[in-house]
Order: C-alpha cells, then sequence, then structure tokens
C-alpha cells in the first residue's frame, strides 16, 4: 500500500520519526542528551525522549548510545513491491563499505539482481551539481561564503539557529533531487506510466531519510522510499559474490565518488577559498565564525554533520574511516573527467531550489513578544539561582535548559535542581 509523506505525517507517525527509542533499551544515562547540538533530547522518569520539532537528524544520538536504545528511521525492504518500475540511486559513499572492491558496477549489478530495474547514481547528480555551483560562484550570484546545503543536517541546524546565515545558503537541489528527478523523467520519457515509477534512496543517514520524505528544497517530494545502506550491503554481499557476468553500468567520475567523503564537495568546484568541516560540532564552530565575519574572505563551505562525511552516517555499517579509505582507492581507478551539467542541455536554474527552505523558530519562547520578553526574564533570573554544573541530574542537558523547561511548564513551576537539593542535606 503506497503512502502519502508529509510533514504532519512525518511528524505524527512514530514510525516515520528520523530516529525513535526503545524503551526497553533506554537507561537514561543521558549520554544522547549530552551531545545532542540542539537540546532536542531530555532524560526523565529514567527514560529518554526527542523533541522531534528540534531534531535535526544528526544521528548523534544513535552513533553514542552505549546500549543501542536510538534506532534510525527508514523505509522496510519490503515496499519493492509497492511498485512495478523500480529505480534505485545508490550514494557515493555504499561503495566504501565492501572490501576488496575494485569495480563500482559490481555493486550496481547487484542491485539490479536485487529486484529494481533501474539505476541511476547520485555521485553523477553530483557532478552536475558541482558544475552548476562552480557557474554560481564564477558569475558571482550567490553570497559568500557560500554554504553548501548538501547536508540536510547542517541544513537543518542553519533553519533552527542560524537564521541570518540563510542567505549564505546555496540554492541547489541535493543530489539525491536531482538524481530522482532525471531518473523519472527518463523513465517517463520510455513510455514508463507515471504511475508505475517508484525511486528508492539508500541513505547512510536519517537526516536523509527525513529531507526526502518532507521534500526540503522541492515543491513535493522526488523520492517514494528510502532505505538504509545497513539493510542494502547484508542483500548485496551475497548476490555480488555470485555475478558472473558484470555488465557495464556507471557513468559517474572520480568527482562524483569523492563525494562520499568530507572535502569531496569543496574539491570538486575547483575554487581555492574553501573550507570543509565534518562532525556536527566543528561545523558549529564554522557557523559561529561565520556568523562573526571572521571568514568573509572565503568563497566556499562544505559541512557534513558526520564525521569523514557521508560514509560516516550511522546506517553505514563500516567504520567511516575505512570507507574513506576504499573510496579514495577506488577513485584512483575512475576516470578523472567530469560530467558538466552543459553536456545535458538543461539550464542551469533545472537544479536550484524550486521553494526556499524556511527558517524555524523552534526556540521562541512565545508568540507574543512581550510575553516572550516577561518568560526570557524569569530565565535570566532562575538561571542566576542555579549552580551553572550542566550535570544532567535534572534531566536536561543544561542549567539553562532545565530553566527554560521550568519557565515553559514542561515541569512543575515547584520542580527543584536535584544538585541544590542534594548540596542542602550536606
Amino acid at each position: 500500500m503506497k503512502t502519502e509523506f508529509t510533514l504532519t505525517n512525518y511528524l505524527n507517525d512514530k514510525s516515520l520519526h528520523t530516529v525513535n527509542l526503545d524503551p526497553e533499551k533506554c537507561k537514561g544515562c543521558i549520554t544522547c542528551m549530552r551531545r545532542c547540538p540542539t537540546e532536542a533530547i531530555r532524560v526523565r522518569g529514567g527514560k529518554a525522549s526527542v523533541d522531534y520539532d528540534r531534531c535535526i537528524g544528526c544521528g548523534e544520538c544513535v552513533r553514542l548510545c552505549p546500549h543501542q536504545a536510538k534506532l534510525p528511521s527508514h523505509d522496510s525492504w519490503d515496499t519493492l513491491g509497492d511498485f512495478k518500475y523500480k529505480i534505485v540511486l545508490p550514494p557515493p559513499s555504499l561503495y566504501g563499505q565492501f572490501n576488496n572492491l575494485d569495480n563500482i558496477d559490481v555493486v550496481l549489478n547487484g542491485l539490479i539482481e536485487l529486484g529494481f530495474d533501474e539505476v541511476y547514481e547520485v555521485g553523477l547528480a553530483a557532478e552536475y551539481i558541482s558544475s552548476v555551483t562552480k557557474i554560481l560562484l564564477d558569475r558571482k550570484e550567490v553570497k559568500k561564503p557560500v554554504i553548501s546545503t548538501a547536508c540536510p543536517a547542517i541544513l537543518e541546524l542553519i533553519m533552527m539557529k542560524y537564521h541570518n546565515l540563510a542567505e549564505n545558503l546555496l540554492p541547489v537541489l541535493a543530489p539525491v533531487d536531482v538524481a530522482a528527478k532525471m531518473a523519472r523523467e527518463r523513465a517517463i520519457a520510455r513510455g514508463i506510466p507515471k504511475e508505475d515509477i517508484g525511486v528508492y534512496f539508500i541513505s547512510p543517514c536519517p537526516a536523509k531519510v527525513f529531507a526526502l520524505k518532507t521534500g526540503i528544497g522541492v515543491n513535493q517530494p522526488y523520492v517514494d522510499r528510502v532505505l538504509s545502506v545497513a539493510d542494502a550491503y547484508m542483500r548485496l554481499v551475497p548476490v555480488m559474490n555470485n555475478i558472473k557476468d558484470t555488465k557495464p553500468i556507471t557513468k559517474m567520475c572520480a568527482t562524483g565518488l569523492r563525494w562520499g567523503v568530507s572535502r569531496g564537495e569543496a574539491n570538486a568546484i575547483f575554487h581555492e577559498k574553501t573550507i570543509a568541516a565534518d562532525g556536527v560540532e566543528n561545523c558549529v564552530k564554522i557557523l559561529e565564525a561565520v556568523e562573526d565575519g571572521s571568514l568573509d574572505d572565503i568563497e566556499f563551505i562544505e559541512l557534513n554533520a558526520c564525521t569523514a562525511g557521508c560514509v560516516g552516517g550511522v546506517m553505514n555499517v563500516e567504520n567511516p574511516f575505512v570507507a574513506r579509505g576504499r573510496l579514495y582507492q577506488l577513485a584512483r581507478k575512475m576516470s578523472t573527467g567530469v560530467n558538466n551539467v552543459t553536456d545535458l542541455g538543461k539550464s542551469k536554474e533545472y537544479f536550484l531550489w524550486e521553494e526556499s527552505p524556511v527558517v524555524k523558530d523552534v526556540f521562541k519562547l512565545d508568540e507574543d513578544r512581550f510575553t516572550a520578553m516577561s518568560k526570557l526574564m524569569e530565565i535570566e533570573s532562575t538561571v542566576a539561582t542555579l549552580p551553572l554544573a550542566d550535570c544532567g541530574l535534572c534531566g536536561a542537558p543544561s542549567c539553562r535548559a532545565y530553566a527554560e523547561d521550568l519557565v515553559a511548564g514542561i515541569i512543575p513551576k515547584d520542580t527543584k535542581c536535584p544538585r541544590l537539593l542534594e548540596e542542602e542535606r550536606k
């Protein structure tokens, strides 16, 4: 049965959340709460909970949970029966999962063996995006420093916490959206009925699941289902081992493959004044530096929430540094050319955002300005009474977050700071 995916469905349906919690495994250890970059997690009653309005899908809680209580959301492999004609979009990071892989076509042929009718490489679309980015930079049509929008977790973070950097965002579609858009159009041009086509992306992270389900930057989602790299890997390995005749499928060059690791996108635009950072904490520092105006001499900034880039996504199976090394080795065997957008006969507008993402006021204290100011003053006065140890004993990631929860009524007004109570008992 086909499901219509909307933002409302995504936020209300537990099965569609970026990350789901297994309450049986959760021990209330606050590890996830401490590392969440948007303070979206609280631990109360011995269990963690997520404020999905603040979640950017970075996967830090999944990566760090010592009890495997956080599970990233994605579609089941059983959904392959939802469509008559199935197109699969493999990301560059997928190839880094396989040991001793020396030919990408083996993976692509394996996907066909698993039941897909057609493959369209996301890395190929990434090369088109790189050429469009270079055009925008060369023509000075974007505000510098330009911040890449390829990582949806970083895009969500900017839309939530760094509103004044919205003008610096690169207004291009994500490579996966371009791949889905072009693959669908190509199938329809061959006479395949539109309603029969299903486009499947194999995702390395929950942030891409969220972005594709809700359609960030597009009028409506181009991808129908999002599978996980881990699921694909487990099915591909036995199939790949039995492939006798490997048909040539790949059209991607080394440039597109390197998009799977940090700095791959920055290097692809052939501009000298670029910065690439990976790991959400490092990305936050770069964003703060852009806000401060200390990076005005930089032209392009590539940010990846996951360590080492998309190979570090929590829906992969391999160590990100091992996967990165494998991609570098594969890239040396591939064409050093670039698939340029000018070869397609399409204008650059084809690759630009269809609608701009909207900033999110998830940290707004109240819709009414005067009420918000009153709450802010109450928060400040409450914080002044706290030990500022950010110990997490109260179930909030910081003393300020605890004060915000008190003022917002998320916890009872008469709740006392556990650390202060402990000191009173001594």
